[in-house]
């Protein structure tokens, strides 16, 4: 499905005509030609869609934070209904499936736009004929790549903790479904910090790569 930027609210007057090319769009190539025809780039989209990526990383720290403190809600349990406690955590760690789903959908629209604007800058390098000013453009273009690189890195390293921690946080669901016992809970205590540690270091990670995406588009912005 074809997303529309969402904070290029200065688009707004276009957007149902926007809206009616996007759906009509058969490829990402025909929706930015369809963008740019209202004026809206590449590089308004890429913007856009790190920000977007920024925001959806946000919530899946707080996300993975809350389903944290359910898990260990349920290690401390003390008594009660065993089976909602294995319901509440259940629907924590759906949440968190569908959170890490979000920030891997927004980073592969990070990466579509991104490769299409690059491919487009370095083919219009050919239609300078001032040499100067193509050598300054190429510079640039080699430079924003760099940075490009160094928080596409960060956002991946960040992305590929998320399915371990939900590997071993979907094991203890099913075993607390399957076991809904005392014994449950002693063996979900013994996991507890080996998954509170791979929790509290992805959200730093997170939080690492939101800060170097915060940096690239500055630089994109002053630029």
């Amino acid at each position: 499905m074809i997303r529309l930027p969402i904070h290029l609210t200065h688009t707004a007057k276009y957007a149902g005509v926007v809206l009616a090319l996007a759906l009509t769009a058969g490829c990402q190539s025909t929706y930015y030609s369809a963008m740019e025809k209202v004026g809206i780039h590449k590089r308004d989209i890429m913007v856009d869609r790190i920000e977007e990526t920024q925001s959806a990383q946000e919530q899946a720290q707080q996300q993975f934070q809350s389903a944290l403190e359910q898990f260990q809600n349920v290690v401390n349990f003390a008594g009660g209904d065993l089976e909602e406690a294995y319901k509440d955590l259940n629907a924590e760690y759906k949440d968190s499936l569908a959170a890490a789903e979000n920030v891997r959908t927004r980073i592969d629209g990070v990466k579509s736009v991104s490769e299409a604007l690059f491919e487009e800058w370095q083919d219009e390098l050919k239609l300078f004929s001032n040499a100067n000013l193509r050598r300054a453009s190429e510079k640039k273009l080699q430079d924003t790549k760099r940075q490009y690189q160094r928080m596409i890195a960060s956002l991946e390293k960040a992305e590929q903790r998320m399915q371990p921690v939900l590997d071993a946080f979907q094991d203890q669901v099913l075993y607390l479904k399957h076991n809904l016992n005392a014994r449950a809970i002693s063996a979900l205590k013994g996991e507890f910090n080996t998954i509170k540690a791979d929790i509290e270091r992805l959200i730093r990670d997170m939080q690492a790569s939101i800060n170097q995406s915060r940096q690239f588009v500055d630089a994109l912005k002053q630029s």
